[in-house]
């Protein structure tokens, strides 16, 4: 006898050939109809899960969301010290590069316009400005603002930003960690500096 599948795992199914199709095909060339044929199910068995492509996008910002919000929750009980940002950084970089998140991240940045149209793409935004808060929690100065923002950013770009054909992700993680660990050097007080 088989057992059926879990909503959960029906779900997660679903995302995954929804993200290998926008990834090939775009998202806007992609249809829900694809999406059933390539699960081999109805497309009313996927519009019991999600009512559109939306909906479906709008799951993978979320979970990046759910993430973030962890993370910075974590961050904000830790010390303001550089191991700390060194340690935010390593847990956001692992997300990054973690189970399916390159294909996420590949996907994001072959449709940028889809993520700014979701009201999910304005909470990934707020959460990145929270995340760049913790980076530089005891230094209030704009330049560390930035150097905050640029680290993240560097971990988070690296999927658009390195370019070079055949590049590992292990490799394009140690290469994103390198520059953004070089911006945290330069958050906090300057060894001059009191306290």
């Amino acid at each position: 006898m088989r057992v059926r599948e879990s909503t959960g795992g029906t779900r997660e199914r679903i995302k995954a050939v929804a993200l290998e199709l926008f990834t090939e095909q775009g998202y806007e060339k992609t249809s829900l109809r694809e999406i059933a044929e390539r699960l081999n199910v109805t497309k009313a068995a996927l519009y019991y899960h999600f009512k559109s492509k939306d909906e479906i996008v709008s799951s993978f910002v979320e979970d990046r969301l759910d993430h973030m919000a962890e993370l910075v929750a974590w961050a904000e009980e830790q010390p303001a010290t550089l191991e700390t940002r060194r340690a935010i950084l390593g847990r956001y970089a692992d997300t990054m590069f973690a189970g399916d998140q390159p294909s996420v991240m590949r996907f994001f940045e072959q449709n940028q316009t889809v993520l700014k149209s979701l009201a999910a793409g304005q909470q990934m935004r707020n959460r990145m400005f929270g995340l760049a808060n913790a980076l530089c929690r005891g230094d209030d100065s704009p330049g560390a603002q930035l150097r905050a923002v640029l680290a993240l950013f560097a971990v988070h770009s690296s999927w658009f930003a390195v370019r070079t054909p055949g590049i590992s992700d292990a490799e394009r993680r140690r290469i994103a960690m390198e520059v953004a660990e070089e911006l945290l050097a330069a958050i906090g007080p300057r060894p001059d500096e009191p306290s």
